[in-house]
């Protein structure tokens, strides 16, 4: 808004009426004690004054209006009939006028004044504005950083006081924190410890994961500095995220060598166990097969046989999963892959599962083609596990669906769908780990809780994919995707 101040209406009228017809904002006053007033009040960007006013004149007001901080900053355009000459537009712009037009006023000229004056107001009034917003910007950023510094400190006091060895980084990965027991394992604040020439390099791993923006769990062995005493420790990396965005990596080595030694020994225990079971077992199943055949067969001895021969195979089958567990644990299961069908095992595998299961109904929606790289025998016994947990989950159904299709990724999708007691949703992501049983109330949960763990370590030497589905109390869909083999 521009103001006019002159003790003339008529002067006051034709200056307005010029500055309105040029889209101004105009508000005007007849005196300079009005004029004071009005400043007070009202924010202009430019004043336009008269310089001979009865009372208080142009000078005065002038002089003022410079003295004060709310208006020193607006600028002045002095108008004056019949002093032109030097000393007196001198005394102009030291009173705080930054320019002077007489009279009679020329409108060019008047206006162009003003636009350029106007457009300075406007520019000066943005630049302040910004000049604002990057203040509180600035003051927001240090009270940021000051929080964050903050928290690093009780962070890094967290970590100096905790047993394990313990570090922060930069979101670009440089450490930038370590407490006192990393030194125990690594002389230098931003070198890892070294680690055993077997494992895994902790530095590529490092890269991948700060490629990935991912946190990292891994296993591995570290030595003490000086020595050759390696244990294991699980190295854990998680992200420390504000605002969507990664500030800072939390990382520590957890000592769990006496915790592998303790896995080690179970698993040695299980393998000896398992195979000086696997001996006497043979015997006993061979002698009551042998018994079968030199005795006088009743009926009732035939079920005893029959009823023995059934537990014996139970027995069999555990025995069976504790030597596989224990070959997978130490990497010495074989998989000799081989191109074939997934039909034929499919179709050959039902065939011996109806025999077993003559009373459930197996209803396959279509064979298969399908060419896949696989061990026979560990396909069969994926197969054998889901369908065997279906029945074994099912006992009141008698129907189970085994869907096999082509994906459009072009992978071998295999699912067996029961209708049975269903899985609880907090159980999902739990059913393919080790000795995890689903229900242990349920007279049908028997078993030592590895079958589908087992089915997992061997569908992923297949670089297969599996997975469950289920709604509790309205069965379950266990499945598994595997790669096709393309026809050469």
């Amino acid at each position: 808004m521009i103001l006019i101040v002159d003790d003339r209406p008529e002067n006051i009228y034709s200056l307005k009426s010029i500055l309105e017809l040029h889209s101004f904002e105009v508000d005007s006053a007849t005196g300079g004690e009005e004029a004071l007033r009005k400043t007070l009040k009202q924010s202009y960007a430019l004043i336009i004054l008269d310089v001979q006013m009865p009372g208080m004149d142009g000078f005065e007001v002038a002089e003022l209006l410079s003295g004060n901080l709310l208006t020193r900053d607006i600028p002045i355009i002095f108008l004056s009939a019949v002093n032109t000459d030097k000393r007196f537009i001198t005394k102009g712009y030291s009173s705080g006028a930054i320019d002077y037009i007489t009279k009679p006023i020329d409108a060019d000229i008047l206006l162009l004044k003003v636009k350029t004056f106007h457009r300075l107001y406007e520019q000066n009034r943005e630049l302040i504005s910004t000049q604002m917003k990057l203040k509180e910007e600035n003051e927001f950023r240090k009270k940021a950083q000051a929080q964050v510094q903050e928290k690093a400190k009780e962070l890094d006091g967290i970590l100096a006081a905790i047993p394990q060895v313990a570090f922060t980084a930069t979101p670009a990965g440089k450490i930038d924190f370590v407490n006192d027991r990393w030194y125990a394992y690594s002389a230098l604040a931003g070198v890892f410890p070294s680690t055993h020439p077997e494992d895994p390099d902790v530095n590529l791993a490092w890269r991948l994961m700060l490629n990935a923006r991912q946190p990292l769990e891994l296993e591995l062995r570290i030595a003490r500095t000086g020595t050759a005493d390696y244990r294991f420790h699980l190295l854990r990396v998680l992200p420390v995220v504000e605002h969507a965005e990664v500030v800072k990596w939390v990382g520590t080595f957890t000592d769990i060598d006496e915790q592998k030694q303790v896995v080690k020994r179970k698993d040695e225990f299980l393998s000896i166990a398992s195979h000086e079971l696997k001996t006497p077992l043979t015997s006993i199943k061979a002698y009551v097969q042998l018994l079968e055949k030199v005795i006088t067969v009743t009926e009732t001895s035939k079920n005893f046989i029959d009823r023995t021969l059934i537990q014996v195979n139970k027995l069999d089958s555990l025995i069976n999963d504790l030597l596989d567990i224990s070959k997978i644990e130490n990497g010495k299961l074989r998989f000799d892959l081989e191109p074939l069908l997934f039909g034929d095992v499919l179709s050959s595998t039902l065939e011996m599962l109806a025999q077993i299961y003559p009373d459930v109904s197996l209803e396959l929606n279509e064979k298969t083609d399908a060419r896949v790289l696989a061990n026979a025998m560990r396909l069969e016994q994926v197969i054998i596990n889901f369908i065997s947990n279906a029945v074994k989950y099912a006992p009141n159904s008698k129907h189970i669906q085994v869907i096999t299709r082509i994906t459009p990724d072009k992978e071998l999708y295999f699912g067996v769908r029961d209708f049975g007691i269903g899985i609880q949703e907090e159980n999902l992501d739990q059913v393919f780990g080790k000795f995890f049983r689903v229900s242990d109330d349920a007279s049908q949960a028997q078993g030592l809780g590895i079958g589908l763990y087992i089915c997992s370590e061997i569908l992923k030497r297949h670089n297969a994919r599996l997975g469950v589905s289920s709604e509790y109390g309205n069965g379950s869909l266990f499945y598994f995707t595997m790669p096709l083999l393309e026809h050469e």
